[in-house]
């Protein structure tokens, strides 16, 4: 059975008996950072990943300089976050999806790029970055129309060249000194990009779509996460609840192997392409 991108031979057994394991089955699928990686959005914890201090949500509220420094950095973060394009995993779910295997995914990404590359049932457990909301009176904001405001009101900002970018499209920014923070148009109230910060719960509904996803479902496949996050490792445990068949893909060691049906350490792009184009055939 040939295989979409070269692997080695531990890999390449490895995705056979992953193939074996989901042939004919309606799979559910559970991604993370490792997904976007060629997208040119780096991992939190991959190899060369870069060392910070994330923005809690305590902090985000209550500390108006460090808002002002987030604002700022998530902007310059979010123009060269907001142009990378979804990648041949991507793309490879979105098939699985349209061929009737894969029945929805749940990502732990902000990017957006599931959505962008045709998936249709995405669950964004940790929300997104085209969307930015009122922590006052509710009211929801497009990211691009927030965008364009920001940069009306501070006319001197620009998106520096060799940015580094953060894997929540943000940015560490040199100053933040003279930024004019944008509020809500409707009632003056804070803005927060609607992304779940360290420190938050993700929404319980969200939670608990994932969660019908995978109970509709008759495989797990993960995909990209090192599973640290404790959201992936409760789903990963619905599904051993139910006996289904665990699938991990991930370069380097994860919560869940010693868990999984079947362990592919294997990039996520590499690995999801060779899957779209086993699992049609092997249905």
């Amino acid at each position: 059975m040939p295989l979409a991108h070269d692997l080695d031979a531990d890999a390449t057994a490895a995705v056979g008996r992953a193939i074996e394991a989901l042939a004919g089955l309606r799979v559910a699928v559970l991604t993370g950072a490792g997904v976007s990686t060629d997208s040119g959005i780096p991992d939190y914890r991959g190899q060369g990943a870069p060392r910070r201090t994330p923005m809690t949500a305590q902090t985000f509220l209550s500390d108006e300089a460090a808002r002002r420094r987030y604002w700022v950095g998530s902007h310059l973060g979010w123009r060269a976050f907001s142009a990378a394009t979804p990648n041949e995993g991507h793309t490879a779910l979105a098939a699985l999806e349209r061929d009737g295997i894969v029945s929805g995914v749940v990502t732990q990404n902000v990017d957006g790029l599931h959505v962008r590359a045709g998936s249709h049932r995405v669950v964004e457990l940790h929300g997104t970055m085209r969307r930015v909301f009122c922590t006052h009176c509710g009211q929801v904001f497009d990211r691009r129309d927030i965008a364009e405001r920001l940069e009306r009101d501070n006319p001197w900002i620009t998106v520096p060249e060799n940015v580094r970018l953060g894997p929540d499209g943000d940015v560490l920014p040199e100053s933040a000194e003279g930024f004019a923070i944008p509020d809500c148009s409707v009632c003056g109230g804070m803005l927060k990009p609607d992304v779940v910060f360290f420190g938050e719960f993700i929404p319980a509904e969200k939670f608990r779509e994932a969660e019908q996803l995978v109970r509709d479902s008759e495989a797990l496949l993960i995909a990209g996460s090192s599973l640290v996050v404790n959201s992936g490792i409760r789903l990963l445990e619905r599904a051993r609840r139910r006996r289904l068949p665990v699938v991990i893909v991930n370069r380097g060691d994860t919560r869940g192997d010693g868990r999984a049906t079947v362990k592919v350490d294997a990039g996520a792009t590499e690995v999801l392409a060779s899957l779209a184009h086993a699992l049609p055939a092997a249905r």
